[in-house]
């Protein structure tokens, strides 16, 4: 399993204490259970955008290498056009 980013550490992160945030001023809940199950939630949703990230595309192995690149003939050279008025 390939290790997490950076960049997933920062949007995961954000994402749990942005949405605890937001879910603990939205619901106003002050009981125990509730704010246990809201930082479930953002933990759970924290997670989800942090895997969601893309990661960063690396060669593999079993890819094909890439064909030599062939002496292509040179463009033709583009011949200006004049506008008579």
């Amino acid at each position: 399993m390939p290790r997490p980013t950076a960049a997933q550490f920062v949007y995961g992160s954000c994402t749990v204490i942005f949405s605890t945030l937001a879910m603990l001023l939205l619901s106003q809940t002050s009981s125990g259970l509730g704010v246990t199950v809201i930082a479930l939630a953002a933990l759970a949703l924290g997670l989800l955008v942090a895997m969601t990230v893309p990661l960063p595309r690396t060669p593999t192995t079993e890819a094909p290498a890439e064909a030599p690149a062939e002496a292509a003939e040179p463009a033709p050279r583009e011949q200006p056009v004049s506008t008579a008025l």
